[in-house]
């Protein structure tokens, strides 16, 4: 496979000269051969840079929680759309590579797919990456078709850690984490989803929100601190398991909640889920610091067959472990649900 080198194209990576056209020369060399560009340790000042087919982009990761490390791609341009576009890029990879937003402009977007439809197959993969202090989201596709993200952290950014519209993907052995909007936020419509080891915490406006979507698998992920509900489901969900997952202190008080807003689960106008075998327990800041958090613990209105079933709950709220506000059609089972309320 040809590996091309961007210093071969010019570019620095010294943090201080603008890298973008030396990127952009190397990524479009690239797209002639199939080949994939190579990102030695740097950092490269860059804006709306452009991936292609069948590419590849590759560093050597050595980032940490919360600050990059190794091959550092910074946006320059306060007024870009997003650091690296993907739309179109059919079949690339990208992996190893630091985005940092620097916290520059408005609504600015880490890694884009901003596609007008599903044409094809994107076979899309994110590996290794972390993508950080984005004013948009870290991570925005639309109309995503087919595509993985694996092993990557997005946090520290003003919107989501990753929000997306599309179907057929996995995500597994991700952190979404700090973002001012949720860890993953599919409002538009998302389906056929597998979602497996991902850490999503401290996340303000929750951890897993989704409305319109369906045929999720959302098993075994640890959903921590979240400022709403650390799993979501608002009308239009159906078709979901969500099992063997650990929700822990949701609904941190960074604003004023409503009792039922400041909850570990919320599920609302689904239908066709199961929601069993998860663990919800309360809790503080680190340190023991902050106040106590939820009040209460699965909030669930409006459902039709769906399961809440064999859930633990010891200390898994302040107030209500279950509340049941109502409106349900035919087929809703909940049962042998155990635990307490009250913090310690």
């Amino acid at each position: 496979m040809d590996m091309l080198d961007v210093k071969e194209f010019g570019a620095i990576g010294d943090g201080a000269a603008d890298d973008t056209a030396a990127l952009q020369r190397a990524l479009d060399a690239a797209a002639e051969k199939k080949a994939t560009v190579f990102v030695p340790a740097g950092e490269y000042l860059c804006a709306d840079l452009k991936l292609h087919p069948q590419t590849g982009l590759f560093a050597h990761p050595t980032w940490r929680y919360n600050q990059p490390g190794g091959a550092i791609l910074r946006l320059r341009d306060a007024g870009a759309r997003c650091l690296l576009d993907i739309a179109g890029a059919v079949g690339s990879t990208v992996n190893g590579l630091c985005f940092d937003g620097g916290r520059l402009g408005k609504g600015i977007h880490g890694i884009a797919a901003d596609k007008p439809d599903y044409t094809t197959e994107d076979a899309l993969r994110l590996e290794r990456c972390w993508i950080g202090r984005f004013t948009g989201d870290g991570l925005f596709v639309n109309h995503i078709w087919c595509f993985t993200v694996r092993h990557t952290m997005s946090a520290f950014n003003g919107g989501c850690g990753l929000r997306a519209e599309g179907w057929d993907g996995f995500l597994l052995d991700n952190w979404f984490s700090g973002n001012v909007g949720a860890g993953l936020g599919c409002t538009d419509g998302f389906s056929s989803m597998t979602m497996t080891g991902n850490r999503i915490e401290w996340n303000r406006e929750g951890g897993i929100v989704l409305a319109d979507s369906s045929h999720f698998n959302i098993t075994g992920n640890y959903l921590d601190r979240s400022g709403r509900a650390g799993i979501d489901l608002r009308p239009g969900c159906r078709n979901l398991t969500i099992t063997g997952n650990v929700i822990y202190r949701s609904g941190r008080p960074w604003r004023e909640l409503e009792k039922h807003e400041s909850c570990q689960v919320s599920l609302d106008g689904c239908e066709n889920v199961v929601f069993s075998d998860n663990m919800l327990t309360l809790g503080r800041d680190d340190a023991g610091k902050g106040d106590w958090s939820p009040r209460c613990g699965l909030v669930y209105r409006g459902l039709q067959n769906c399961i809440i079933k064999d859930n633990v709950m010891q200390r898994g709220a302040l107030e209500e472990l279950l509340v049941n506000l109502g409106g349900h059609r035919e087929g809703v089972i909940v049962k042998d649900n155990v635990g307490t309320v009250g913090a310690p």
